[in-house]
């Protein structure tokens, strides 16, 4: 079971997640917080796996907050959910530590899903700012690595770096490839380790700068 914190500023939006995601039998809902300092204290009474992180809040922002759950409880995903697509709040909450960014008016299943590959180490950004985070780790530069190092990888693992670096998911990069998707988690993170990096979106940068498409 997948436990997911909520944390809204909005009564009727955290009412509207909470439906939303009860309704899956693989999630459970197990607190609401509505500003940052709600949320910190709720993590450590309820302990979830995901936090369902707004951004612009009172009190405590979900940029700062996020920050404190990367830093307190590393264990616990931040997937942030809101309304901003400008640049400045998302570079921010990536940077504090979260590992996925969505917009609000993200389809149900697609919120459901991307909860899911969260709790199990997949990085979702929405497909309207992915290519203002790609393009600024870009210019910021991929980490330090010796231009050799892809040739460690396996030829399993270069077919799925170059997926990663197209933008699928593991789920995706498990049915083009007919493997379970605990088969291509273990690939992934295999790859992240190899490449010494953090997240995937670094590993898709890396790629891209090797010329992998």
């Amino acid at each position: 079971m997948i436990r997911v914190l909520i944390c809204d500023d909005q009564w009727i939006v955290c009412e509207g997640l909470e439906a939303i995601l009860d309704a899956d039998p693989e999630i459970e809902v197990v607190g609401i917080a509505h500003d940052g300092a709600e949320a910190l204290d709720k993590i450590a009474e309820a302990h979830p796996d995901v936090v369902l992180m707004d951004l612009k809040m009172p009190i405590m922002n979900g940029v700062q907050a996020t920050r404190k759950i990367a830093e307190q409880y590393p264990d616990t995903k931040v997937l942030v959910l809101t309304t901003y697509g400008d640049d400045e709040w998302l570079f921010d909450a990536v940077r504090g530590g979260a590992v996925g960014y969505l917009l609000k008016g993200t389809p149900r299943a697609n919120l459901v899903a991307a909860v899911k590959g969260t709790a199990s180490g997949e990085s979702h950004i929405d497909p309207a700012v992915a290519g203002k985070l790609l393009g600024h780790i870009a210019r910021q530069g991929a980490p330090t690595v010796d231009s050799t190092l892809l040739d460690v990888l396996s030829d399993r693992e270069m077919e799925i770096l170059r997926l990663i670096a197209r933008g699928l998911s593991n789920a995706e990069i498990a049915g083009q490839l007919f493997l379970s998707q605990g088969t291509v988690r273990n690939y992934v993170s295999a790859i992240l380790n190899k490449l010494n990096v953090t997240d995937r979106t670094q590993a898709a940068v890396l790629a891209l700068r090797h010329g992998l498409e």
